[in-house]
């Protein structure tokens, strides 16, 4: 495979100022993340006064040391459970993503208890069940450390209730699909919270802290009018000695999380060969802060990203002079072939051939697929529409919508219209979904779509013979403007959960790597489905 020849010039003005732009927003999303950890760490005292362990603090002896950890929703919540960008606390009150627990790849999601207790946010449950599809599609045991005062009832909204029951549902279906379920009870974990360990496959409790009940205290004499307290009603030694809910009782929480690795080490799960000895790139993955123009009006090679990326830096392209703005090719991140689907411009009907004709080759050949999105979309315009661009675009469409390979997408720059949904957007399902703190995302351009309904607007009054109030027309199209590009920010989307999160351009090669052998693992595993999940007897 032949090294990539890069043009890209690091010494250069506009490469510097580039670098200096991405970094900034580097950054902006490193001080967002540590605004969650600064914000669970006040609770500090609180969690010493009762011999508890922070969070944060549970995770870090649950997982190898040394191993990688690839958090999944880092800005979950974010512009959504507050709408003051400058108050609201991202991650949606959990601490998730893939990680390592007694050598084994695991799902691993733990309840931020030193936020608002835990208390259980919408952006926190969107974020729950996205790990819990992620641990079924990729094969993941799903181990739970769960300390939660349950739903803020003070923001009680009845879609919420309604959508959180998906929770419980993931749960029944990853047991039933012969993956694990290990659930460490710290603390609370009250009303729907308790299905949480009810739903395990294993279950640790710590004594004299956790309580797990269906109606806590106070619910509990407001419904029946009956008087427990939280040992009596759900506290560990009943759920060890008498209700048969917990397996394991822990002394404290490092006592828990020592059981839940033991659990893991002993099930014997299969692990897989290590990935084969590979070169890294030749140009420096540095580079990375620097190659995307901002603006995202101004074209760049995208084989500049992938040359950082991939293994040795080589590059096989695939019909380079065909389709040309839209760019096909194989690499190696690891050792491992990959199939690369990026963008130079517009999707036009050459390209979209192009694109169809290339995810069917990897599916021929069992090559997963790294879409990386910088497009405007499909290229418009009568020529385009002659060509065929409606037809051809549903042509890539139907290829990538029934593609069988593990697809990874990472958001590099624009992604508008269509183009969102051919390059593989969430919409479509890839397995993976990431995005660089610089990517865009919209319909349109913020200045396209005011001007298209100012168009509308002039033609509208035109046919009644009114008079345009240029004034009312102009304050449209700023308010217009300003919507678009505060829900185009990769920081507002990443914030809905329209990704699994925001990384640094430089850790590409990196999050790759390791979604794709977990990608892989789970091809290479066998499982022991069941008609349903394991009861609790």
């Amino acid at each position: 495979m032949t090294p990539f020849q890069s043009r890209l010039h690091p010494a250069s003005e506009a490469f510097q100022a580039q670098r200096t732009g991405m970094l900034a927003l580097i950054d902006e999303l490193r001080a967002l993340e540590q605004r969650a950890a600064d914000a669970s760490a006040r609770a500090a005292a609180s969690f010493d006064k009762r011999g508890a362990l922070l969070p944060r603090e549970r995770l870090g002896r649950l997982l190898d040391a040394g191993r990688p950890f690839l958090p999944i929703a880092n800005l979950a919540g974010y512009g959504m459970d507050d709408p003051d960008p400058a108050a609201c606390v991202p991650g949606g009150s959990q601490i998730a993503g893939i990680g390592f627990v007694s050598g084994v790849r695991c799902m691993v999601v733990v309840t931020d208890s030193g936020i608002d207790a835990g208390a259980l946010t919408e952006s926190g449950n969107q974020k729950l069940m996205r790990c819990q599809e992620l641990a079924l599609e990729n094969k993941l045991p799903f181990v739970h450390l769960v300390e939660s005062a349950g739903s803020n009832l003070r923001k009680y909204r009845v879609e919420k209730f309604i959508r959180g029951g998906g929770m419980f549902y993931n749960l029944a279906r990853l047991s039933a699909a012969g993956l694990p379920v290990v659930t460490v009870v710290h603390g609370s974990s009250t009303a729907g919270g308790a299905y949480m360990p009810g739903l395990s496959d294993y279950v640790v409790m710590v004594r004299g802290r956790a309580k797990a009940f269906l109606a806590g205290p106070p619910l509990l004499k407001a419904a029946t009018g009956e008087i427990a307290t939280d040992e009596e009603l759900g506290g560990t030694e009943m759920h060890a000695s008498v209700s048969g809910l917990a397996e394991y009782v822990a002394e404290d929480d490092a006592h828990a999380i020592a059981l839940a690795r033991d659990i893991m080490a002993n099930l014997g799960w299969q692990r897989t060969e290590d990935a084969p000895a590979a070169q890294p790139p030749r140009l420096d993955p540095e580079d990375l802060a620097g190659v995307m123009v901002l603006e995202h009006k101004k074209p760049i090679d995208m084989r500049e990203v992938i040359a950082r990326v991939v293994d040795d830096s080589g590059w096989m392209d695939f019909k380079p002079d065909y389709g040309a703005a839209t760019v096909c090719g194989h690499g190696r991140i690891e050792g491992h072939p990959v199939g690369f689907i990026s963008n130079n411009g517009p999707i036009d009907p050459a390209g979209a051939t192009k694109a169809a004709q290339f995810i069917q080759l990897c599916n021929q050949s069992g090559t997963p697929i790294v879409f990386l999105q910088n497009t405007t979309g499909f290229i418009v315009g009568r020529h385009s529409e002659e060509a065929g661009m409606i037809k051809h675009g549903s042509k890539m469409i139907q290829a990538l919508a029934n593609s069988q390979v593990p697809q990874v997408t990472i958001h590099c720059g624009a992604s508008f219209g269509a183009g969102n949904y051919g390059m593989c957007g969430r919409a479509f399902h890839p397995r993976f979904c990431f995005s660089w703190p610089n990517a865009r995302t919209a319909v349109m351009g913020g200045e396209q779509a005011a001007t298209t309904l100012e168009i509308v607007a002039r033609q509208q009054a035109e046919r009644k013979g009114a008079a345009v109030d240029d004034a009312k027309l102009a304050a449209q199209k700023q308010e217009i403007v300003a919507n678009f590009e505060r829900q185009a920010s990769a920081f507002y989307t990443s914030g809905h959960l329209l990704d699994d999160g925001v990384i640094d351009p430089r850790d590409t090669r990196a999050v790759l790597a390791f979604v794709l052998a977990t990608a892989r693992e789970a091809a290479q595993r066998t499982t022991h489905p069941m008609q349903f999940g394991v009861a609790r007897f």
